[in-house]
């Protein structure tokens, strides 16, 4: 996400760090910049009006100090203010005893129902019952779609075949009550566009029900829309947040951008992928560092821990300083990469430096599917000493895997490259970059 936002900074920043001093002729020029990057990216005018405004005072107002390089005060000024507008601090949810009622609203086609699964089992992962509230009585796909998710995840739902939402909504609650339920979140209908009647019906829920959160949910990609429907759910709910769903498809990020100083309100989770864990709260020190390509580190650490077993991870240490890692041992790192997400989304995590270093891997993510397919086609003996794989082999395991011997050529390279560098500790660091290419793509 960000791809446009994040190169466009990024030509702004390096050239900041090459600044001798600050002054009111760069001040002036970075300021012109940053305001066309913004606008290009779709965020509110208003709202780039009251960045730059900040941003122009602070630099104007700031003591140069000796020990610090002017150009990455400057940068410091920017990453600042982007916390600011972007909400400061992460917002945690509003919680309370018997049972925390979490009001979804939004338009039709913003990822409502999905986004209540989503929220559905990050409350269920931490150990917390959920009871999920089917009050969309307009739509029954919706219906049907939230009945599946929650048999996917476990998750009790409410529906009857009443069509007042507003009852549904009541009784949910009611039986929430009784089975001590700690999280009720509820599903609501959307519309194409905002009108009248849809306000009064949410604003008769709310009033019914009174929620501890009412968050709103919208579509990153919409832009412009995405903010101007904001504010109209704004004055007529009392929102405490909101969710942005789509982020992984949205290049621009000025939805990001604008929304919370619109709103009033902060960006509480964001979506991140189409699959049903893909709901991150929302970090504004983080998303900022992302926005000036400086990665997003903490959320790929985060990655990592959770798809790796610390014994395992110190067993694979043990054997690459052994010079005992073999095939097998690659293609369960290989499984590992598989489960922290698409390639594209880890290498969106990177500092700029590093991911303009890949920007011209084409990686499909077939390819993965190709080497385990190789792999598996080899013996155990083969597996372990790779050096004994001959040509008739090459053409027994091609044959096995449905690849050509020229893939199978490739890998083995490769990994023999791989064990060098793990040999001489250099497989973590700039050795890679230069090398996924050539791991990856098969030609």
């Amino acid at each position: 996400m960000f791809e446009q936002i994040i190169e466009q900074f990024d030509s702004v920043l390096r050239k900041l760090r090459g600044l001798g001093k600050i002054t009111d002729k760069n001040i002036q020029e970075t300021c012109r910049m940053v305001r066309r990057i913004l606008l290009e990216a779709d965020v509110s005018l208003p709202v780039v009006q009251l960045f730059i405004k900040r941003v122009r005072a602070k630099a104007e107002g700031t003591k140069v100090l000796k020990s610090i390089q002017p150009g990455e005060q400057f940068i410091h000024i920017i990453n600042n203010e982007l916390v600011e507008l972007l909400g400061k601090n992460i917002a945690s949810l509003t919680k309370t005893s018997s049972p925390t009622i979490v009001l979804l609203a939004g338009l039709q086609g913003s990822g409502k129902t999905t986004t209540c699964a989503k929220l559905a089992k990050k409350f269920n992962d931490q150990g917390q019952s959920v009871l999920l509230v089917a009050a969309d009585v307009y739509r029954p796909a919706a219906i049907e779609q939230l009945k599946k998710l929650c048999v996917e995840l476990g998750v009790e739902i409410y529906s009857n075949k009443s069509s007042d939402p507003v009852y549904i909504c009541e009784q949910a609650v009611e039986e929430a009550k009784i089975k001590k339920n700690d999280f009720v979140i509820i599903d609501t209908a959307g519309r194409l566009h905002v009108d009248g009647e849809m306000m009064v019906e949410i604003q008769q829920i709310s009033d019914t029900i009174n929620p501890s959160e009412i968050l709103f949910v919208v579509d990153a990609m919409s832009g412009q829309d995405a903010v101007n429907s904001a504010k109209v759910f704004s004055e007529a709910l009392s929102l405490t947040g909101t969710i942005l769903t789509k982020m992984d498809g949205d290049s621009r990020g000025g939805v990001a951008v604008s929304i919370t100083e619109v709103t009033g309100k902060p960006i509480k989770f964001i979506g991140t992928s189409e699959k049903i864990d893909g709901l991150d709260t929302f970090d504004p020190k983080r998303i900022a560092g992302q926005i000036l390509g400086l990665g997003d580190t903490v959320s790929l650490v985060k990655k990592v821990q959770a798809v790796i077993d610390k014994d395992d991870a110190i067993e694979i240490q043990k054997k690459i300083k052994e010079n005992r890692f073999d095939l097998s041992d690659f293609l369960v790192q290989i499984k590992q990469v598989q489960k922290m997400g698409s390639m594209n989304q880890i290498i969106g995590m990177l500092p700029n430096m590093n991911r303009k270093m890949l920007k011209s891997i084409d990686i499909d993510e077939n390819q993965f599917i190709w080497i385990e397919a190789m792999i598996n086609s080899m013996t155990q003996k083969e597996r372990t000493i790779p050096r004994i794989i001959n040509g008739n082999r090459r053409q027994r395991i091609a044959n096995g895997s449905g690849r050509t011997i020229q893939e199978v050529n490739q890998l083995l390279k490769q990994f023999f490259l791989i064990q060098k560098m793990m040999k001489k500790n250099q497989f973590i660091g700039t050795g890679i970059g230069g090398n996924m290419n050539k791991l990856f793509h098969f030609s």
